[in-house]
């Protein structure tokens, strides 16, 4: 059986598999899977909770003579297999494929492992566990879904957020799911009776140099000098990584290049924002930035960009902060060049 991390829960109910294979990408919500596995798995009675965790030099073969003895032991054993990538290689794919072919009802198996391939997917121990037993994919959340997301996990908190609360959010973590969660927490906790704002939001994580980056580019982005600057020396007081402003800036400059190019092709503007997961409330923002910036305009900020990565990176020699300083004032003085224009 093949499902998604939100179909686990009726899977569970109905039954527990002797089997299972949990693969993705996003940290939380494979332990999250993994969790509502074990969980059941305790009500069952698998009472002991052996983790494997497969490195450089695994005996295959003594996880198999463990495996084989467990019938020797009162309790049930659920054995946790960690694998580093979804190529156990040879040994490992014939372990695994006899765990799947040959279940044993005291022997719980979860094997948890990054996200499936497409070669990894066909391979015959994962064919074997999707037919024995259940193979849950656990797919990251678009960057379109992710208000909707943080307000259902916000729901679970008993804390209310408004939708353009929920689209600060997520605009702030960037699809960062652990940081979500831990600002949601966060929230649950300091929030007074009623629904939480945007300003409310910002407002709960005002101290965290992750969010201020964020900031910066918006300063930049409406071409506020003033503010852009003021934010720059604030972040470099409080010892934030250059290497952070750098690839903010880099990545909202990367949008826009998408942007304008899709623009210049002939697309239009709210085609090309719903295919670049550009959420509504920053739409006014960003068009403003593109009617300032010519392609030309965004292919030097982003060569400039790339001369400031190796700066911070130690590719080139130089200061980090007076190149990311550089970078903030072209990326300015290109918007005062074109406004000057016009």
């Amino acid at each position: 059986m093949k499902l998604n991390a939100r179909q686990l829960d009726g899977q569970l109910a109905r039954e527990l598999a002797t089997i299972y294979l949990v693969s993705g990408e996003e940290p939380l919500l494979v332990a999250e899977a993994v969790d509502q596995i074990r969980a059941r798995a305790r009500s069952q009675g698998f009472d002991q909770r052996d983790l494997v965790v497969v490195e450089r030099g695994f005996k295959w073969a003594e996880l198999v003579g463990e495996a084989d003895n467990l019938s020797l032991f009162s309790s049930r054993r659920l054995i946790e297999l960690r694998l580093p990538t979804p190529r156990p290689g040879e040994a490992g794919g014939k372990v695994l494929r006899g765990f799947a072919e040959r279940p044993e009802p005291d022997r719980l198996i979860v094997v948890v492992t990054g996200k499936l391939d497409a070669a990894a997917a066909r391979s015959s121990w994962v064919k074997a566990i999707e037919s024995a037993g259940v193979l849950v994919q656990v797919w990251p959340i678009e960057r379109t879904q992710l208000p909707d997301w943080i307000k259902r996990r916000a729901s679970g908190l008993q804390l209310q957020l408004t939708q353009r609360a929920a689209e600060t959010l997520a605009e702030r973590v960037e699809g960062n799911l652990l940081a979500a969660d831990q600002e949601l927490k966060k929230l649950a906790i300091l929030a007074s009776d009623g629904p939480v704002d945007a300003d409310g939001v910002l407002a709960a994580v005002a101290n965290n140099a992750r969010f201020d980056v964020f900031r910066l580019v918006d300063a930049v982005l409406t071409a506020d000098a003033r503010r852009a600057f003021a934010i720059l020396a604030g972040l470099r007081a409080e010892g934030t990584e250059p290497a952070l402003l750098a690839w903010a800036l880099g990545r909202e400059l990367c949008l826009l290049a998408r942007l304008r190019s899709a623009l210049d092709r002939g697309q239009a503007l709210a085609s090309a924002f719903a295919k670049n997961g550009v959420w509504q409330r920053r739409q006014a923002l960003v068009t403003r930035a593109l009617e300032r910036y010519s392609a030309a305009d965004l292919r030097s900020l982003l060569q400039q960009a790339a001369a400031t990565d190796h700066v911070i990176k130690g590719v080139v020699a130089g200061d980090s902060w007076q190149a990311l300083t550089q970078l903030v004032m072209l990326a300015l003085d290109r918007q005062r060049k074109r406004c000057e224009v016009a």
